[in-house]
């Protein structure tokens, strides 16, 4: 079915039902719904060529992403925040442009971009704690949302983000209730912005119940099963060794999972485990009840609200920037319990 068989269907002009496909606000919201609805009926997608001519938009969003060892860009994540995008730029018509570039190239993927006019706006991802890029792309004018936050930034931009710092200051006290104070922070590189605040929460933790910080127990590096295994390895042969492990991410908790085992010892009852959850949907934390106790926040939401907003600036220009932050849910599970008693 074609826009204007479309259109005779629903008795309304192609141009209000063109307009109602793209999203211009000066459509009746119930006349938009009903052309929505009878576009799903009819399994009716616009002609993406044809609509990039009508609206002078190049109707895609751009991801730009550096090739690097290092960085937590490359963690597997990335896949579940962009199938949530993905629902996004589908209803409303965008494709996605995903670019590859070499870390000292960043800059220029970003200035290329603009010059072609081959993307209509930008998501950000992993966020340094002192990243350029926002005022980057201030500067050459694409609208752009950050995935996360830059905490060495004191002006205004649009950003979706975890609140990392009070899910692991949670986390943290779910622990020392429990009588834990030997508790090790496997975490992100704390490069990462998300890192950092992961560590102020964990730290606030400790110190607002009079547990000292002990560096001995903080490990920072790419969150991988290998390093949560070394990790773990290496602190669990150390004389005062910890008795619960606070970690960053699923992958990494897998590793100390395996370490712990291998040690012969039981989680929940000889070392307590609590994990960062992303809700991914290949990588489940059990059913009903978790496999980890853990603090969750679905990144393939995240992805949803980073498009629906990176869209809306580029239909509606001209916005107040706005900040959008999840709270994570702490999930107990399994893998927690009381400290264990040590002559």
């Amino acid at each position: 079915m074609n826009l204007k068989q479309l259109s005779e269907k629903l008795g309304l002009s192609q141009t209000t039902v063109s307009r109602a496909l793209n999203g211009y606000p000066e459509v009746a919201e119930a006349t938009r719904a009903k052309v929505l609805k009878a576009a799903e009926t009819h399994n009716y997608r616009p002609n993406a060529r044809a609509k990039s001519l009508a609206t002078g938009r190049a109707m895609a969003v751009g991801h730009v992403l550096p090739v690097s060892n290092k960085g937590e860009i490359v963690n597997p994540v990335f896949s579940d925040f962009v199938a949530g995008a993905s629902e996004t730029y589908l209803q409303h018509g965008y494709d996605m442009m995903l670019s590859l570039v070499p870390d000292d190239a960043e800059e220029d993927a970003y200035r290329a971009l603009a010059a072609k006019g081959t993307v209509d706006g930008i998501i950000v991802h992993g966020p340094r704690t002192d990243d350029a890029r926002v005022g980057l792309l201030r500067e050459i004018g694409l609208p752009f949302v950050v995935h996360g936050r830059i905490s060495r930034r004191g002006d205004d931009y649009d950003w979706v983000d975890v609140n990392n710092l009070r899910a692991f200051q949670r986390a943290t006290e779910f622990l020392l209730d429990f009588g834990h104070r030997r508790i090790a922070l496997i975490n992100g590189m704390t490069v990462m912005d998300f890192a950092e605040r992961r560590l102020a929460g964990y730290c606030t933790a400790l110190q607002d119940r009079g547990v000292a910080v002990d560096d001995g127990l903080i490990r920072s590096d790419q969150m991988t099963e290998g390093y949560g295994y070394a990790s773990a390895q290496e602190m669990l042969a150390q004389h005062d060794a910890p008795t619960a492990f606070l970690c960053s991410s699923m992958i990494a908790a897998l590793g100390v999972r395996r370490a712990v085992e291998e040690r012969g010892l039981r989680m929940a009852r000889d070392i307590s485990i609590i994990t960062h959850d992303d809700d991914l949907s290949y990588l489940s934390n059990g059913g009903e009840v978790p496999i980890f106790t853990a603090t969750r926040s679905s990144v393939r939401q995240a992805g949803r609200l980073c498009a629906e907003r990176v869209i809306d600036l580029v239909q509606n220009p001209g916005q107040a920037p706005q900040q959008h932050l999840l709270e994570a849910e702490l999930m107990v599970g399994q893998s927690t319990g009381p400290a264990p008693q040590r002559m």
